[in-house]
C-alpha cells in the first residue's frame, strides 16, 4: 500500500517539474501542482498490476486452494468426530489403497471422495442399525506428500502445504544441483488421466499428491 502511494506521489511530482498541464489551473491542481485525471490515470496503471499486499494478480489467479472439491486419496491424513461418541471419534491416515478402518463399519473406500461425500457415507451406515442421529465431522489434519525428482540435492516425498509453489518445493528438496535447468521443470497433476508432464514456472502453485521434474541444463 505504501509503495503504491508513493509511486503516485512521484509520478505527480515529475508531473509538476515537466509542467503536464497546459489549462487553467483548477482548484484541486493549484492545490497539489497536478490534475486529478492524470493522479487517477497514474494510479490506474499500478493498480491493474499490483494489489495492496504487493502480489502481482497473475500470481494469484494461480493459486490452489483445496476446497469442497478437492478428492481424498492415499497419505490424506483425516479427523473423524462423531458428536457425543468418543468410541467413533477418531484420526486416521488413507492406505495407500484409499481405505480406512472405522470401528462398527470396518473398512471404508474414502479415495476419490470429497469431505463432503466421506462425511454422508458414515453418517448413512451408521444410522442403519447403530445410531439414531448421528452427526459426522470430518476434516483434513494433513495432506498426502507431493514429489520431487531430478536436479535436486535431495529429491524424494514431502508434507504438503496449502500455498506451496515450486520454488518452495525445490528450496525443501535441498535446492537445484549445479546441473539443474531453471527452465526445464515439469509438473505432473496426480488427477490429471493422460498422466501429461506439464511445463511450469518457479513460481507455479502445487498441489498434494503433484510430481515435480527438474531436468538436467545442457550448458
Amino acid at each position: 500500500m505504501h509503495n503504491f502511494f508513493a509511486r503516485v506521489l512521484l509520478a505527480a511530482l515529475l508531473m509538476i517539474m515537466t509542467g503536464t498541464s497546459q489549462a487553467a489551473p483548477t482548484w484541486w491542481e493549484r492545490l497539489f501542482g497536478v490534475s486529478p485525471v492524470a493522479v487517477s490515470q497514474v494510479a490506474e496503471r499500478y493498480r491493474v498490476t499490483e494489489n495492496d499486499t504487493g502480489v502481482s494478480n497473475q500470481s494469484l489467479d494461480s493459486t490452489f486452494s483445496p476446497s469442497s472439491d478437492y478428492k481424498l486419496g492415499p497419505g490424506d491424513r483425516l479427523s473423524i468426530t462423531v458428536f457425543n461418541e468418543k468410541e467413533l471419534s477418531l484420526e486416521v491416515r488413507l492406505t495407500d489403497a484409499g481405505t480406512l478402518a472405522y470401528p462398527l463399519l470396518g473398512e471404508i473406500r474414502a479415495q476419490g471422495m470429497t469431505i463432503g461425500k466421506l462425511q454422508e457415507q458414515l453418517t448413512t451406515q451408521l444410522k442403519s442399525g447403530y445410531l439414531v442421529n448421528p452427526q459426522v465431522y470430518v476434516t483434513i489434519l494433513e495432506y498426502r506428500q507431493f514429489f520431487v525428482n531430478g536436479e535436486v540435492n535431495k529429491p524424494g516425498g514431502f508434507a504438503y502445504q496449502p500455498g506451496l509453489t515450486v520454488r518452495k518445493a525445490i528450496s525443501l528438496a535441498g535446492g537445484f544441483t549445479p546441473r539443474a535447468s531453471y527452465t526445464k521443470i515439469f509438473i505432473i497433476h496426480e488427477d490429471d488421466p493422460a498422466g501429461q508432464a506439464r511445463s511450469a514456472s518457479l513460481d507455479a502453485v502445487l498441489r498434494p499428491g503433484d510430481i515435480l521434474t527438474i531436468e538436467q541444463s545442457f550448458f
